[in-house]
């Protein structure tokens, strides 16, 4: 749960339409659908800023890209160990 404001500006929505669906497009299949009861909170919680939204979330997508030398179970276990590292609960 975020603990701010998470609705788009007006005149807004189509950018950060456009920022989500540019985004999930760089993620693997397996994170198609949200899983967390809340939908995409850490996701929302950027919908103030759409262009920042895509270039945080992009990043992401890019470093789990199955063209990597990388297993999934590799890449998970970086993405959980820095998690941790940076007091991440998300």
């Amino acid at each position: 749960m975020t603990w701010i404001q998470t609705t788009a500006p007006a005149g807004a929505e189509q950018a950060l339409r456009k920022a989500i669906e540019m985004q999930r497009a760089l993620y693997p299949k397996e994170y198609a659908q949200a899983v967390s009861p809340g939908g995409d909170s850490i996701v929302t919680a950027h919908a103030l800023m759409p262009a920042a939204l895509f270039h945080v979330f992009a990043s992401f997508g890019e470093m789990m890209s199955p063209d990597l030398p990388l297993s999934r179970a590799q890449h998970e276990m970086i993405a959980t160990v820095v998690s941790i590292t940076n007091r991440c609960f998300y």
